[in-house]
């Protein structure tokens, strides 16, 4: 499968888990389905054994409810679709959200305006003091945006989508500019503001996207070299109970805001924010749920005691600039897309689920083969799901990629997470009662593992370094 050494589409044998839509043919589920560094996505079996179990799943220890995944539309990545063929193009969103073929990826991102992976940075009002919103528009989201999302609607008509702001418009800041700044604490501002994301919503509805949620700011704690916008704990606080609620009150707004997207700055102001908020009684009846970026695992704890769901919004991209130790050295002219970064981003899914998350998203799904962003300060190419490259025209799915499927496709929307004990493994038990579970092996040789669940004891090999997901039912 595009670029990937010995991939196979996914599909395979057995009709468990997972009926199709009304009026379609059932969805059939491979029972094994394993990946290594020498092929991925394998269709296989197992067989029944006895003695002890490497790794035991335990339905009866339930935790959080479970979602599932998602991942950003970005302007860049359709422009770089938009450079393959069109069954190219088609191929890589049904890999993405196609429920037999695919990741089956259920959530989506779109930025309110300029992302860090937007072509150029924008908003959606750019002329100052327009605080009625006359000239709100999204003409620039037609082009590159919209397109990206219609074709991932076309495959799941019901994807959840979500949005949020990088920058608000310019005026509406102290600096003037699109990089970072602070948002001004003016009623009339505050106000304009929350008519913007109104309006936001409102045209996207026309144009038969419907919103489900929005974190009013991405990152509100960091100041970058590419659209963002700094806000006090308070401020936050004040926008969400006294301009954003009421405003999508009085104009049936429909969509929940969440209190995110949380990033750790080194000051500590979004985890402020987080425990502002959720102190002030008047915005805490607006907030439906919580998004937290990469590095804010920490505060997933502290935030179950509010019933509502803890959303991870950001998949932590990889090839970091300041290069921590046990990393492969920073590269600074283009993403490694290695499967050294999908063992790592097995980790910090597996580890986010275990916290208590209810859904995971990946960062940019798609990305030529540089990766790199608006940031002309310090350049930081980043991974994605799939690659284009640029000059040749062609797809590449990359080691990730199938991370992210072999938890993602089989674990059903509404499953709960379960107990595994043994091994490196997760463990889902869907609404209809079947089990996933999903195990890496970290040795250097394939190991022939046996897994006890659902009653049974099966067994199967799992390559060196890699990955199995069981379906049995």
């Amino acid at each position: 499968m595009g670029g990937s050494s010995g991939a196979s589409s996914g599909g395979g044998s057995g009709t468990s888990g997972t009926a199709g839509t009304a009026g379609s043919a059932p969805i059939l589920e491979a029972k094994l389905v394993t990946s290594g560094p020498d092929g991925f996505w394998q269709v296989g079996t197992w067989t029944e054994a006895s003695g002890t179990a490497d790794v035991t799943v335990n339905d009866a220890a339930v935790a959080q409810t479970f979602d599932g995944f998602g991942g950003t539309f970005n302007e860049k990545g359709w422009s770089v679709l938009s450079l393959l063929s069109p069954s190219e193009r088609d191929r890589a969103i049904r890999l993405l959200f196609d429920a037999q073929d695919g990741a089956r990826l259920l959530y989506g991102r779109i930025p309110i305006g300029a992302s860090d992976y937007a072509l150029s940075a924008y908003t959606d009002n750019e002329t100052a003091g327009d605080l009625t919103m006359q000239n709100f528009s999204i003409a620039r989201d037609k082009e590159n945006l919209i397109p990206y999302v219609k074709a991932a609607l076309a495959i799941n008509p019901r994807l959840h989508l979500w949005g949020t702001p990088w920058t608000p418009p310019t005026w509406m800041k102290d600096n003037g500019a699109m990089n970072g700044g602070n948002m001004k604490d003016e009623p009339e501002l505050l106000q304009a503001l929350a008519l913007y994301i109104t309006k936001w919503v409102q045209a996207y509805a026309a144009e038969g996207i419907g919103i489900e949620v929005i974190h009013h700011q991405n990152e509100p704690g960091y100041t970058t070299n590419y659209p963002s916008c700094l806000w006090t704990a308070s401020l936050y606080a004040k926008f969400i109970g006294t301009y954003l609620g009421p405003t999508f009150a009085s104009q049936n707004v429909s969509a929940q805001i969440y209190l995110g997207t949380m990033s750790n700055a080194d000051a500590g102001k979004d985890g402020t924010i987080l425990s502002t908020v959720t102190a002030d009684t008047t915005a805490m009846t607006y907030v439906k749920g919580f998004g937290l970026q990469w590095n804010m695992i920490n505060s997933v704890a502290g935030l179950k005691a509010y019933d509502r769901p803890i959303v991870q919004t950001e998949h932590k991209c990889g090839n970091y600039p300041w290069n921590p130790s046990g990393f492969p050295a920073f590269n600074p002219d283009k993403a490694p897309n290695d499967y050294a970064y999908a063992v790592e981003s097995w980790g910090y899914i597996r580890d986010w689920i275990r916290a208590g998350t209810t859904q995971y998203s990946a960062w940019n799904m798609v990305l030529d083969t540089a990766g790199k962003n608006l940031d002309s300060v310090r350049a930081w190419p980043q991974n994605a799901l799939m690659t284009v490259d640029t000059t040749e025209k062609t797809l590449t799915v990359t080691p990730a990629y199938y991370v992210f499927r072999h938890v993602s496709q089989y674990v059903d929307p509404g499953a709960k997470v379960v107990g595994t004990t043994g091994g490196d493994a997760l463990a889902f038990k869907n609404p209809d009662g079947s089990l996933v579970a999903v195990l890496h092996n970290s040795g250097s040789s394939a190991k022939s593992t046996t897994l006890a669940i659902g009653g049974k004891q099966l067994q199967f090999m799992v390559p060196a370094n890699g990955f199995a997901t069981v379906n049995p039912q």
